[in-house]
């Protein structure tokens, strides 16, 4: 069932009902085959481009869609909850624009923003490296000065859209030391630039996840965006916000699997009753119903403080943490509830548990933002 959502205008709710229903028609019913035979959502992206989908939290000056961070999150958790590959995808298109949109020159949004917000131009963000992943200030990629832009060395690893994507939001080392890694707006093709076999994923597998290899490719100069030294400060911007995304992912997610679940309960019969009407059946879904309820409250509350300009990075952490483990939990107890079937590919159950795993990982594992909220708590 639709959840009932607190929206801040009509606008909003407009919005929202355009997004349920474009997932319901073109996004839902592909789900799980595509998933099965690791196909790309080829199309998809112009679909949510053309209606506006893509550019929802940045301004309308750059051609974005003006709305709060609490209303495109509430959009992506109803992406997420009929298929999270996709709306994982939009998470890393929306992060990997970030830097562009919020650090790049007038000249350099007129050039690609228009492009980048209604997909024409699909991004990755190139972060971690195989030495380099929650360190992110150890990366080794190298950007050197050359007379008229940079010489890219290194290797990239866990790039979402790898191979796909038509640009990266591309962070290389310029100078040594923590300050001296610079952020570029890199092609997704030149030469000099290949990329590895697409890992072989526990789900996720409509979206390719890859290594790169930069081997003396040449970005101009005006691919750089912001200064040189600002890679990491606009790297950390961005994944705050990422953070919030797959926040939003992670409990769509675990909604799927909560609505599947009640569902499932409400038809199956045990001892001459529903099962939803055994108490031990009962409060398990009552305890997942918690847990969705948490985790929404948990990413609103930080997109809202976020929206309202207040700092949110321990919020986001706290989001980002207490969603992905919930939908761990819900995904793996509706399992339960399904019983046999649930182990079985006949329902989405089982698709939701191995999606839901490595949302405990990426965009900094759920050990980091432990981290991250300690350090918050002793600032």
């Amino acid at each position: 069932m639709p959840v009932d959502r607190l929206l801040p205008t009509q606008e909003a709710h407009d919005l929202i009902d355009l997004v349920r229903h474009i997932a319901d028609k073109e996004i839902a019913p592909l789900a799980d085959q595509r998933e099965r035979d690791h196909q790309y959502p080829d199309g998809l992206f112009a679909l949510l481009g053309e209606a506006g989908l893509l550019g929802l939290p940045y301004p309308g000056s750059v051609g974005g869609g003006d709305q709060p961070y609490e209303v495109y999150l509430q959009a992506l958790e109803e992406l997420a909850a009929r298929w999270a590959a996709v709306a994982v995808a939009v998470s890393v298109h929306t992060l990997a624009a970030f830097p562009l949109l919020h650090f790049g020159t007038t000249e350099q949004h007129g050039r690609w923003a228009q492009a980048v917000l209604n997909g024409d131009l699909v991004g990755g963000y190139s972060l971690s490296e195989p030495h380099a992943g929650s360190d992110a200030a150890a990366l080794a990629c190298r950007a050197e000065r050359t007379a008229d832009g940079y010489r890219i060395n290194g290797a990239k690893a866990w790039i979402t859209h790898g191979g796909k994507a038509d640009f990266y939001a591309l962070f290389a080392r310029t100078a040594d030391g923590p300050t001296g890694i610079s952020c570029f707006f890199a092609p997704g093709r030149c030469e000099g630039l290949t990329f590895g076999k697409p890992e072989d994923k526990m789900g996720l597998n409509g979206v390719p996840t890859t290594s790169a290899y930069w081997d003396d490719a040449v970005l101009p100069a005006d691919r750089r965006i912001g200064s040189e030294g600002q890679g990491l400060h606009i790297a950390f911007a961005a994944l705050d916000s990422g953070r919030l995304g797959i926040a939003a992912c992670a409990t769509g997610l675990a909604q799927a699997a909560l609505d599947a679940a009640v569902a499932y309960a409400q038809e199956r019969t045990s001892f001459g009753r529903k099962i939803i009407d055994h108490q031990g059946l009962g409060f398990l879904l009552a305890d997942m119903a918690a847990a969705v309820d948490s985790a929404r409250a948990t990413y609103l509350d930080a997109a809202r403080r976020r929206d309202a300009g207040r700092p949110y990075t321990r919020q986001a952490s706290v989001a980002k943490l207490v969603a992905t483990d919930a939908a761990m939990k819900v995904t793996t107890d509706a399992v339960q509830v399904f019983g046999g079937y649930g182990y079985t590919r006949d329902y989405p159950v089982e698709r939701y548990m191995r999606e839901a795993k490595i949302m405990q990982i990426f965009e900094g594992t759920n050990q980091i933002q432990r981290l991250v909220i300690s350090r918050q708590l002793a600032s």
